[in-house]
């Protein structure tokens, strides 16, 4: 199928019951002189666009068998190489997966942000895919920013050359272009533009609370899920100023042993991701961890998202959050007794606040289902197999049961993209967290 866009032409991949439109550029490639610059508007191209495999992914560090904390997930998600394509700066691309009579409709869009602790990650990952959310008249959109160093490096060099004297957040730039072109081309696609659900896990559920606190971001949101990744008053992501992200830039470039910002951009990716192995050995060494992070810079984020949930100033939309049993800042005991930690506080703090300045909570979840084949548990990421509907490329002996389970979660996902309530007449009621009802959901 051919679709025209505002840029030009593209052409999917017929799949029968629905399309995909795999590495659709929605920015200009991020190299050379526009290395930590802002994504730059695509030019328009003559022709067609052949948009049928993915895009190159973002540079980074994939994960090892042998690393400690994240090792697990390179035998979970980055084991087939089939499902990892080439790594390059020229990283901004997008995926679309429109049902096949969609052409001509207003079908709610699902716009998928990858986490990835912000150094990591990319929009074709083994477990993303969209064909069970066509089946449920949902189109969705997963897209590629830039990671760690080239998405978010603060500096004052960089400041310099900067119209606002601001750096970093270029991965959140990214992001918000990639949503602006999905606003613009969506209904193309049979998309309804006026209904675009942003969701994300991890650094991608961080990433949607970010959008949700920019003003640049506009009226383009109309709901979001936040999947194992808030901070209110904890710091489960860390909300630097953009003096404390440029002292954590000085100590990267001084690890460069460049002089010059013209002598950074010389360097070549891999010798910016040899300084930037060094930086993080140097941060965990100081017992700083991941900040290489957003920053507030008075531009995309006026306040700290922090900030933003205590005078809140999120946006008045729906909203769906949760945690798994294993998550962000859960104790040994914790785990071992199946009781929600410290993230799911924070996601009641965002209900609560909803419901003080808006009047309504926050649909939140607890995914305490152990996965089977291993003793993980209910861990970190594991829930994104059940709410994408791809357990069948999963290694892992899934049953009945786990298939089940992952029909409930996406129709469930699905049912609040189209009208910002999880639940429907075939489905048991799910209501929202407040101070009179402490309801949570749980998928076990």
């Amino acid at each position: 199928m051919h679709i025209q866009t505002r840029k030009g032409i593209v052409e999917g991949n017929d799949c029968g019951s629905y399309y995909v439109f795999k590495g659709i550029p929605y920015a200009k490639p991020p190299i050379g002189e526009l290395r930590w610059k802002a994504p730059r508007e695509m030019d328009e191209w003559n022709g067609i666009y052949e948009a049928k495999t993915f895009g190159k992914i973002p540079m980074q560090d994939l994960p090892t068998a042998d690393l400690p904390i994240t090792g697990r997930f390179q035998k979970e998600f980055y084991s087939d190489e089939r499902y990892i394509p080439e790594m390059n700066e020229d990283c901004l691309y997008l995926n679309v997966w429109m049902p096949a009579d969609a052409k001509g409709k207003k079908l709610p869009v699902a716009f998928w942000i990858h986490g990835g602790g912000f150094g990591g990650g990319f929009s074709s990952e083994i477990e993303f895919d969209g064909e069970k959310y066509c089946e449920k008249d949902v189109i969705l959109v997963t897209i590629g920013y830039r990671v760690n160093v080239f998405g978010f490096l603060a500096h004052p060099w960089l400041d310099a050359e900067n119209e606002r004297n601001i750096s970093g957040n270029y991965g959140i730039l990214d992001q918000i272009a990639a949503l602006k072109w999905t606003y613009e081309n969506i209904a193309q696609f049979g998309g309804d533009p006026t209904n675009i659900t942003v969701f994300g896990q991890s650094a991608g559920s961080m990433s949607t609370q970010v959008l949700v606190s920019s003003e640049l971001t506009d009226d383009m949101i109309s709901k979001a899920i936040m999947q194992s990744g808030i901070s209110c008053e904890k710091e489960i992501l860390a909300t630097p100023t953009l003096k404390e992200e440029e002292e954590i830039g000085e100590i990267f470039v001084e690890l460069t042993g460049t002089k010059t910002i013209q002598e950074l951009r010389n360097l070549s990716s891999e010798e910016i991701m040899e300084a930037k192995r060094k930086l993080d050995g140097k941060l965990w060494a100081l017992g700083k961890g991941l900040m290489v992070v957003p920053n507030k810079d008075g531009y995309v984020l006026k306040e700290t998202v922090k900030e933003t949930w205590k005078n809140g100033n999120m946006k008045s939309i729906p909203y769906m959050a949760g945690v798994v049993t294993d998550d962000l800042g859960a104790t040994e005991e914790e785990i071992k007794e199946k009781r929600t930690g410290q993230l799911m506080e924070e996601c009641k703090k965002w209900s609560l606040k909803r419901e003080e300045i808006q009047g309504e909570g926050a649909y939140l979840y607890f995914f305490s289902h152990e996965l089977p084949g291993d003793d993980w548990g209910a861990f970190h990421t594991g829930e994104v197999w059940y709410t994408f509907g791809t357990l069948g490329r999963c290694w892992r002996p899934m049953t009945d049961a786990d298939y089940q389970l992952s029909e409930e979660m996406v129709t469930y996902w699905t049912n609040f993209m189209k009208t910002g309530n999880p639940a429907d007449e075939g489905t048991e009621e799910w209501r929202t967290y407040t101070e009179s009802d402490g309801f949570i959901r749980e998928f076990k």
